[in-house]
């Protein structure tokens, strides 16, 4: 076996990828130990605080070894991954070879210890002199075996079965082996526990053979669906059969959720927040049937083709409105320097609900965008923010912020203020109501707008005025022209 001088080994440490981050953690790895890098390639996914970002790799050369798995958050400043460079690329490859022939009695020396941090899982802990993989459960499976599990693992990842090869004799099921313990995260054991499910008949999907929460509810739902087998009944009196009677599942009552990522920092920014900010929270009930209409409008406007032109710009564009006429609204204040900072410019925040937690992006200086401009700006932020790949530096300097609600079916809400900002506009549920219009009591189409602020800088007088210029303008739309 070739050894690599550390001259020869480069080593990738996880970047402050947002301003001030502390910590992020790894969603997806692209590479694998013996795969060769290129600079600027992207090697993995983390999730900050703020975002789920792609990491590129500063470097050309052979993965050596990948110190975290997926799932483990890591502390800015820490090496994630080893890559062999120049020299050394070449002879990186044979440790990556060298794991494929390991055999049960070697995986065996590397079973993991009750304390400290074992190289059990990739990278984890102090380098060996070769990446190893531990085999799989009961010694090498055969070739077969390899097929089936491959089968089962590509449906649990949303890719249908796998097709075999060849005809092969079925896999016999997992069954505990002495001295081979299930390879699983401590909360994903304490999930496999609370449901009752015995980790050594779960098929792991994870990378090295690594059971991922996902397996542990795979494993639950086989289970529900296969009657267990009973043994031949005595005979006796037949007596109603118990209803709805628990199976494991349903008798686990509490789920744990670890508080990370994009959660953990939303819930410490609302704190902060609320316990620093002194709230007030203003409403109107406003008829916007004519900015329906003119929604309906747009949406014929050959000049809005290919755009997102719906409620929301036209709300987007009162508010701007309203605080281009109030523009001592748009403010933060500094506690440090005990100043009120106006702002000269808007990045409006669009609060928006993924899977991994509400997020509030920002459009920078749209106050400076005309209304095709602004609805580009809307349907780029909300399509990123859905697939999850919006940056940080998008979330970051926002002045103010609106959080649709009315999407939920909601009337309304009193939002809590962004950190940083001095109002947030929350918008309910646009429905159609019996409304007083010119005299006589019609269907019309009715929102209700919630306007919260900081009383230290914004008091009644100025959030009042604002939150009447945006419902005046949704009102009556053609104020946009006449007050923009």
């Amino acid at each position: 076996m070739t050894t690599m001088t550390d001259s020869s080994v480069r080593e990738f440490k996880m970047p402050d990828v947002g301003e001030g981050l502390t910590e992020a953690e790894i969603l997806k790895w692209y590479v694998q130990p013996g795969d060769t890098v290129t600079d600027g390639q992207v090697v993995c996914e983390v999730e900050t605080a703020k975002a789920a970002v792609e990491l590129p790799i500063p470097y050309d050369g052979v993965v050596r070894e990948l110190h975290f798995p997926e799932g483990t958050t890591v502390d800015v400043g820490t090496s994630i991954i080893a890559v062999a460079v120049g020299d050394g690329a070449a002879a990186a490859a044979e440790p990556a070879q060298e794991a494929v022939a390991d055999t049960p009695a070697t995986a065996e020396a590397e079973e993991p210890k009750p304390e400290g941090r074992q190289p059990v899982l990739v990278g984890y802990g102090v380098a060996t002199s070769s990446t190893r993989r531990r085999p799989r459960k009961g010694g090498q499976a055969p070739a077969g075996a390899q097929e089936a599990s491959a089968a089962v693992q590509a449906e649990l990842n949303g890719h249908g079965p796998a097709e075999p090869a060849a005809p092969a004799a079925p896999a016999a099921p997992a069954a505990p082996v002495t001295g081979d313990r299930p390879l699983a995260k401590p909360p994903v054991r304490k999930l496999a526990k609370d449901l009752g499910v015995d980790l050594t008949t779960v098929v792991p999907s994870g990378p090295d053979g690594i059971i991922t929460r996902e397996d542990v509810h795979a494993a639950v739902t086989a289970r529900s669906a296969t009657p267990e087998p009973q043994a031949a009944p005595a005979p006796v009196t037949p007596a109603p059969s118990p209803a709805a009677a628990p199976t494991s599942y349903d008798t686990a009552r509490e789920t744990r959720v670890p508080v990370k990522g994009v959660r953990k920092a939303t819930a410490a920014a609302m704190v902060g927040s609320a316990f620093t900010a002194p709230h007030v929270t203003e409403f109107v009930t406003v008829d916007v049937t004519r900015t329906m209409k003119l929604v309906e409008e747009l949406k014929q406007d050959k000049e809005y083709a290919g755009l997102r032109v719906n409620p929301l710009l036209l709300i987007a564009k009162a508010l701007l409105v309203a605080i281009r006429r109030n523009p001592d609204i748009n403010a933060s204040w500094d506690e440090a320097a005990q100043e009120i900072v106006v702002k000269h410019y808007v990045n409006l925040g669009i609060a928006a609900a993924t899977p991994r937690g509400l997020i509030v992006p920002n459009i920078k200086d749209a106050h400076a965008q005309t209304l095709p401009q602004l609805a580009g700006s809307l349907g780029e932020l909300v399509s990123t923010a859905r697939e999850g790949k919006t940056s940080p530096a998008a979330m970051q300097g926002g002045t103010v912020t609106i959080t649709n609600v009315g999407v939920f079916g909601v009337d309304t809400g009193t939002p809590i203020l962004n950190p940083g900002e001095s109002a947030i506009l929350a918008v309910g549920a646009i429905k159609l109501q019996p409304w007083v219009h010119k005299g006589k009591v019609k269907p019309r189409q009715v929102t209700t707008l919630a306007l919260s602020f900081d009383h230290r800088l914004v008091d009644g007088e100025l959030g009042s005025k604002v939150l009447a210029d945006v419902a005046a303008v949704l009102e009556q739309p053609k104020r946009l022209i006449s007050w923009a």
